[in-house]
């Protein structure tokens, strides 16, 4: 088989066009990104902020909070954008995303819990107790849905992270009740949020959301089969079972990374997805590079337009989401689930 940016064909051609282009758009909005706050910095001032760092109160807001903040969404959007093309193939339903696993319960309940129990401030730590309850839930989710028969584990998938989801949430809601303290260290991170990123805690996450997105890449092919169906993917020689499992590890990795870096911020395993797949096919092969570009480039977009219109260098990017996600999913509910894949 051909790789699929060998340029056999003029779809082939311009969807490596269009690759190349989105490779170069990114950086402008990174770079529009990191300028625009309280004040907007000339381009000058992040470039020395970068390469020539002074210690000048300029050059601590760019290299501390602008930057960080801006590499976080890049991260979080490309870790959710092929996490959810994952679960839509693990799962044959195009209205998976990485919350069906229970993964942004799961982190949710974890940090909550963390924070109640040990006082963990909003730092490092709370990063690993994201991770660990993203890790938990999903695992939890997986091994249900794999008892029984492999041709009903999608189904098993998609109803066990519903019900753990719920759960979880519902605990979690609980011990906000009653504890008034970890609501307000809590309170920014479960709306989805990128303030306060540091590179610390964008360390901590790095290395296995590069191994998801190694995996993500090299096992694309093997997800276009999946995609089809158990039936089909037998037929092509592949063993289902494994397969789902070792997609779900992937999506723990870049969703679990995504979740503990900047809290669950929802849509974009849905919306991203879809555009890719209605623009540029099913082959995923083009779908997870396509995905993780979109992906980063609509969190940070998102971040941006949020904390420009609204004023506030606090607005959740993960409300910014919330306004354009809801439209989309009764769209793709209403017309697309009802149709073609």
């Amino acid at each position: 088989m051909k790789p699929p940016w060998r340029p056999g064909t003029r779809a082939n051609v311009r969807r490596l066009l269009a690759l190349v282009a989105l490779c170069g758009l990114l950086p402008t909005i990174a770079w529009w990104s990191v300028r625009l706050g309280a004040t907007t910095v000339s381009t000058s001032d992040v470039l020395n902020a970068v390469f020539a760092f002074d210690g000048s109160r300029e050059h601590l807001v760019i290299a501390t909070i602008r930057l960080p903040r801006v590499l976080a969404g890049l991260l979080v959007g490309s870790g959710l954008a092929i996490s959810g093309a994952i679960m839509q193939a693990m799962t044959n339903n195009p209205l998976a995303s990485p919350s069906l696993m229970g993964i942004n319960a799961g982190a949710a309940f974890a940090v909550v819990l963390t924070m109640s129990i040990l006082g963990a401030s909003a730092d490092e730590t709370y990063i690993w107790s994201a991770f660990a309850g993203a890790m938990s839930a999903a695992a939890i989710v997986y091994l249900f849905g794999t008892v029984g028969a492999a041709r009903s584990s999608s189904i098993r998938l998609i109803l066990g992270g519903a019900v753990l989801t719920a759960f979880l949430m519902s605990l979690t809601t609980a011990m906000l009740i009653f504890d008034q303290t970890a609501l307000d260290n809590v309170r920014l991170w479960t709306a989805g949020s990128l303030t306060g990123r540091s590179l610390p805690q964008i360390r901590v996450v790095l290395p296995y959301m590069l191994i998801g997105f190694l995996a993500a890449a090299l096992f694309s092919r093997h997800l276009s089969a999946l995609s089809l169906g158990s039936d089909v993917a037998r037929t092509l020689g592949q063993h289902p079972v494994i397969w789902r499992g070792l997609a779900a590890s992937t999506v723990v990795l870049l969703a679990g990374g995504s979740v503990a870096l900047a809290g669950p911020v929802g849509f974009v395993g849905l919306i991203v997805p879809h555009i890719v797949k209605l623009t540029v096919g099913f082959d995923y092969r083009w779908t997870i590079p396509f995905s993780a570009l979109g992906g980063a480039l609509l969190v940070v977009l998102a971040d941006t337009v949020g904390r420009v219109i609204f004023s506030s260098q606090n607005f959740p990017v993960g409300v910014t989401m919330a306004l354009i996600g809801a439209p989309f999913f009764i769209w793709l509910a209403r017309i697309r689930v009802g149709g073609a894949r």
